[in-house]
């Protein structure tokens, strides 16, 4: 009864125009950046710990490269009630940020929500906003429940009120959302309140149903712990239960399901294609991506109303960044694009700088030995940054260094992946190996601090092959589901949390493998 008693409360609104058009896009069409903040690192890596210096850059950079919109995840749904200082001034930053998108470079600015996250409030206030671990101070509200799902709203608008002048806002069907045995009418439910929320704020905000996984797949995941995805045609039926509901102005954001989701229902018109993972997985250990056609392609495939691609760590993903973006706008992307590309980050050194780039993807580790030193020569003599100087976050040396570090990772776990393939377990080689991999990656991860998901295959295969029990305790604890908890979706939230701290996890149980060598 409860159910039914929810979904009556929709209300019909009145539909008004779609997309507005871009200010520097005529036709109309979408190629937007998303702004992704759900894990907690280190400056300028993770966009949490962003100053409004750094984001004016950034958004200076990607209009310069042909963006014009940007997502933002600012991270609402865990902020205690009430609010700690840290939030408030985050939320304050983000409002700036709206406005500077939109006036100073005239891009359009979507906040995004996850559907019926709420914050565990005493816990979230023991941390800052940026360091507020997500998964261990969340919860799910069941959207059956009134006067649940009500507070939950009635806490939303408060938070969303000083945001109110983004253009539109993208609501996920899934992780991190989702509840157990959950319907799509539910979910249609779900973004009538939200419309109703923004009607109250400042009507005409567009609202974007983000298609991810699938609601219904999701909260089967939730019921069973296995995780399967949903179909198009599980999106089609919450797009046509949405579309009832007349709460215009609505898009579709599809990123699970591909652009062309909406052709077999009449609604082509309403997809914008989010092609999550072309410039860079989430979540992910911090590693720039360079030469593979994801980017490229991702950027090509778009749907009616334009294209979106998402970044983790966005000072990394610079040549993923620019390769979406050409590829969006039917431009080439060559080597020598790519050295035009990093000659206006730092002026004459591109070539320098994709020699890092294709490097790091190279496999040779005394390819990537020579580049990181070409590379640490640079920070010894005068640099001059050029017209893209806001996608170095205010330190050109910290952005030469990175490269170089991370060339040290990945030379020395090629040279890791070498020894332990071609001696035994026990040989000195491989243990001298596998000591300036562990200082290499040890380096790295206190430079960026992430703490999450890592999946490196070559490393995970080399690193089972030394059997070492606190290195194989740790790599079994990859898993999105735990053992922990009564229910299947108790052992999902606890799964997610776990992850939270895999990375210095893993980096420690090597350092303790090192350790217990030969004993």
């Amino acid at each position: 009864m409860k159910r039914i008693l929810m979904l009556a409360m929709a209300i019909t609104v009145c539909c008004t125009a779609s997309a507005q058009q871009s200010a520097n896009n005529p036709t109309g069409k979408l190629l937007g950046i998303y702004v992704h903040q759900h894990w907690s690192y280190n400056h300028p890596y993770a966009a949490r710990t962003w100053t409004l210096d750094d984001w004016t850059g950034y958004l200076d950079g990607v209009k310069k490269l042909g963006y014009n919109s940007v997502l933002i995840w600012p991270m609402l749904e865990t902020i205690p009630d009430p609010m700690t200082p840290s939030d408030e001034a985050n939320l304050e930053k983000i409002a700036k940020v709206i406005d500077i998108a939109k006036n100073r470079y005239q891009l359009k600015v979507s906040i995004v929500f996850c559907p019926n996250v709420s914050p565990k409030s005493e816990i979230g206030r023991q941390y800052t906003f940026e360091k507020r671990p997500f998964f261990h101070t969340d919860d799910r509200v069941d959207p059956g429940d009134p006067v649940a799902f009500g507070k939950l709203m009635e806490w939303r608008e408060k938070l969303f009120r000083p945001l109110a002048n983004a253009d539109g806002l993208f609501v996920i069907d899934s992780d991190p959302g989702g509840y157990p045995g959950s319907t799509n009418l539910e979910f249609a439910y779900i973004l009538t309140a939200h419309r109703r929320m923004l009607d109250r704020l400042r009507p005409g905000i567009e609202i974007y149903y983000w298609a991810h996984f699938g609601w219904e797949s999701y909260g089967k995941f939730y019921a069973t712990g296995e995780l399967v995805h949903g179909t198009a045609e599980e999106v089609q039926d919450a797009m046509k239960l949405i579309e009832r509901q007349n709460i215009g102005p609505w898009g579709v954001a599809s990123s699970g399901f591909g652009p062309s989701v909406g052709d077999a229902i009449g609604m082509s018109d309403r997809v914008l294609a989010f092609n999550y993972g072309a410039i860079e997985g989430e979540p992910s250990f911090p590693l720039t991506i360079y030469g593979t056609d994801n980017a490229y392609n991702g950027g090509r495939n778009g749907a009616e109303r334009g294209v979106f691609g998402n970044v983790q760590s966005h000072c990394l993903q610079l040549p993923n960044t620019f390769a979406f973006a050409r590829g969006a706008q039917g431009l080439p992307v060559e080597r020598a694009d790519y050295v035009a590309f990093a000659n206006e980050l730092i002026v004459g050194q591109g070539e320098t700088i994709v020699e890092g780039w294709e490097s790091l993807q190279s496999g040779d580790s005394k390819r990537m030995d020579k580049a990181a030193k070409r590379l640490r020569a640079l920070t010894k003599q005068p640099l001059e940054t050029g017209s893209l100087k806001g996608l170095l976050f205010g330190d050109v040396n910290r952005f030469i260094e990175d490269l170089a570090v991370q060339l040290d990772v990945m030379s020395s776990l090629q040279t890791f992946s070498n020894a332990v393939n071609r001696y035994p377990k026990s040989h000195k080689a491989v243990k001298i190996a596998f000591s300036a991999f562990v200082e290499a990656v040890e380096t790295w991860q206190t430079r960026h601090g992430y703490s999450n998901h890592w999946y490196w295959p070559t490393m995970i295969e080399a690193l089972k092959k030394l059997e070492a029990k606190p290195v194989d305790e740790t790599l079994a604890t990859l898993t999105w589901v735990s053992e922990e908890g009564d229910t299947p979706f108790e052992r999902v939230k606890n799964g997610l949390a776990r992850l939270e701290d895999y990375s210095p996890r893993l980096i420690k149980a090597m350092r303790q493998a090192l350790a217990e060598w030969g004993k």
